[in-house]
């Protein structure tokens, strides 16, 4: 497909109106971190770190280094899109907008999907979860309703999907926090696991939408997570991308 074609197919993307629905407005005070693990807590799907489908055909990060990049048309990265039509027109909204927080700060465009092979197809499936970068052919970005429609979840979900980890399990992590894995609900501890990650060169981010809360996965409300530079600090609460977040997006993508 031509790029004139595709920014065609973004026109039409953009065409929504603003506002937020009462939906998002209840659930602002929320992280996406702590809105994914909740709705994963239960459900039987086979999840990597806690919110990223195994992929048996390729490795973890870097494996933008390797394939799983979207490709790049002239100035732009173009990923082809297909929501799911039991999406109600305002949970439909709700993706279209966070998807256009993206054309707002980076080179990624999002648009339709007509006759592409790899796309993202986000449906009300079991609990929030993404691959980790382009897959072949229609991929699932899972996103349930009653549970992870909301902006934040979008971006984070979305982020894995272009090719990006968890922050917390990024190569350099013990230099910056350490796990303890005496307070890890039993089970749950490889969601801790270092990766071999490609940094980009960018500072670890404590306000990375892709960081866990202190708390995550904790079996007895005592943290998991710690700064190794104050163990007091807060973290893992944001509700959209950072500087960082959306710095990395346009290095990897050579936006």
């Amino acid at each position: 497909m031509t790029p004139v074609l595709l920014f065609v197919l973004f026109l039409s993307l953009s065409a929504i109106p603003p506002g937020a629905t009462d939906n998002e407005e209840r659930q602002e005070f929320l992280d996406a971190s702590d809105i994914i693990e909740r709705a994963n807590a239960n459900i039987t799907t086979s999840l990597v770190d806690g919110d990223i489908a195994p992929n048996r055909r390729r490795n973890a990060d870097p494996c933008t280094a390797r394939g799983c990049k979207w490709p790049r048309y002239g100035r732009h990265v173009y990923v082809p899109i297909y929501i799911s039509t039991r999406y109600t027109k305002t949970e439909r909204n709700i993706i279209i907008r966070a998807l256009l927080t993206f054309h707002a700060s980076t080179c990624i465009r999002f648009v339709w999907r007509k006759r592409h092979t790899n796309y993202l197809y986000f449906y009300s499936g079991s609990g929030c979860w993404s691959y980790l970068g382009r897959q072949s052919r229609g991929q699932l970005v899972s996103l349930q309703k009653n549970g992870c429609l909301y902006p934040q979840t979008v971006q984070h979900e979305v982020i894995h999907a272009l090719g990006f980890n968890h922050e917390q399990v990024r190569s350099d992590r013990n230099d910056y926090v350490s796990i303890n894995y005496q307070n890890i609900k039993r089970g749950k501890e490889s969601n801790f696991r270092i990766r071999q990650t490609n940094n980009l060169g960018t500072p670890y981010d404590f306000d990375s939408i892709m960081h866990y809360g202190n708390y995550a996965f904790s079996k007895n409300r005592k943290p998991t997570i710690v700064a190794n530079d104050d163990k007091s600090r807060i973290f893992g609460t944001a509700r959209t991308m950072s500087k960082n977040d959306i710095a990395r997006v346009n290095k990897l993508y050579r936006c």
